[in-house]
């Protein structure tokens, strides 16, 4: 535990870094590459789609190679395309190098968290969970600082750089002494599994937040430019919510090993639902800030405890803990997708209250299943 605890939150934030490098980057590869900004939205979006389809395939493969293995693999995958990222000339190129990353990025994540999984006591799950969420967050607080230097310097230089750190990363891994236990849970493991009330509420439950900060990324920064927010203003505000998520990751992951899952979701379920009624109405750049702040401290109570479900119910199942968060990986991506597009696509047509009133509803909704069901998945 004490040698792979730390691996697996660098691991996780050398990943996130990357993931969130690409935003102070767009204008520079728009401008020297002649992007529309459809061509911007899916080099952007290339990374998570690499990760969504990615993800299962990641769970499959931890319980075949083992999940160090597979932690290795993406990491592997993760300094190939940094150094293909950085020396791209063409946008073919950049979106193929971060769709790549994406599908080790679904490796790394699914490979070191069962990893961790299988040198952690069940009762301290949620805190070991927490804490790898926690660096993963500071991870994105990074990436645009990553982002930023390279259009200071070069691409080339920083993305190799970038490269060198992730090789340095899995040289680390292989390192670390002994071998991870596992099983080697099949596809109709997983279908079955994925039958089970408890695996589908507990996917639920880490699905549903990650649609509504899809939502939240890309109507708050629209809404506050709308408002008069500077961009700087506007990035301070996103960097000041991943900060409060990061510090608050490892402290609901604590609590819901002492206290339980469902009565911290609960709590988020609420507050999550109540914000989201809010957000649309703030009428100045200071109130929605603030209210984003809210939103993303009412998230954190979803994060580590819906992750530390979605590992207790697969082991309950039989189930490898490799699937366990190629499952979280699905989530994650398809709520950020999803989220983002359907969210973005509502507002459009109607008016930025219609999303989040269905995102308030689903919170609603799932409050009252959670207290019909709470004795079975507790």
């Amino acid at each position: 535990m004490r040698r792979v605890f730390p691996f697996v939150c660098a691991a996780v934030l050398v990943d996130t870094m990357f993931f969130a490098a690409i935003t102070p980057l767009l204008p520079s590869y728009q401008d020297e590459l002649g992007l529309s900004k459809t061509s911007a939205g899916l080099l952007s979006a290339a990374y998570p789609a690499g990760t969504l389809l990615a993800s299962l395939p990641a769970g499959w493969l931890a319980g075949r190679i083992g999940a160090k293995a597979t932690a290795v693999t993406g990491l592997s995958l993760i300094a190939a395309t940094s150094v293909a990222f950085g020396h791209a000339e063409s946008i073919g190129v950049l979106d193929a190098a971060r769709f790549v990353q994406g599908v080790g990025g679904a490796c790394t994540w699914a490979g070191a968290l069962a990893w961790l999984m299988g040198v952690t006591a069940p009762e301290r799950r949620g805190q070991a969970i927490g804490s790898a969420l926690g660096a993963a967050l500071f991870g994105v607080l990074l990436g645009p600082v990553i982002g930023g230097a390279a259009t200071e310097t070069s691409p080339e230089l920083v993305f190799s750089g970038v490269g060198a750190v992730a090789t340095a990363m899995l040289l680390w891994a292989l390192a670390i002494p002994g071998s991870d236990a596992h099983r080697r849970s099949s596809w109709r493991d997983l279908g079955t599994a994925l039958g089970s009330r408890s695996l589908q509420t507990a996917m639920w439950l880490f699905l549903l937040p990650a649609l509504c900060i899809g939502a939240i990324d890309v109507l708050v920064p629209l809404r506050l430019d709308d408002l008069g927010a500077s961009g700087l203003t506007i990035g301070a505000l996103f960097v000041a919510s991943a900060a409060v998520e990061g510090l608050l990751n490892p402290v609901m992951g604590r609590r819901s090993d002492a206290h339980g899952r469902l009565p911290l979701i609960r709590v988020g379920l609420v507050g999550t639902g109540v914000t989201a009624l809010a957000l649309p109405v703030a009428g100045a750049v200071w109130v929605l800030g603030a209210l984003l702040l809210v939103a993303v401290t009412w998230l954190a109570f979803f994060w580590a405890p819906a992750a530390a479900m979605l590992s207790d119910a697969s082991e309950g199942l039989g189930l490898d803990q490799g699937f366990a968060f190629g499952i979280m990986n699905l989530a994650w991506a398809a709520g950020q997708v999803g989220g983002g597009a359907a969210g973005g696509a509502l507002a459009d047509v109607s008016a930025d209250a219609v999303p989040y009133a269905i995102l308030s509803l689903l919170c609603l909704a799932t409050l009252v299943r959670t207290r019909e069901r709470g004795r079975t998945l507790a």
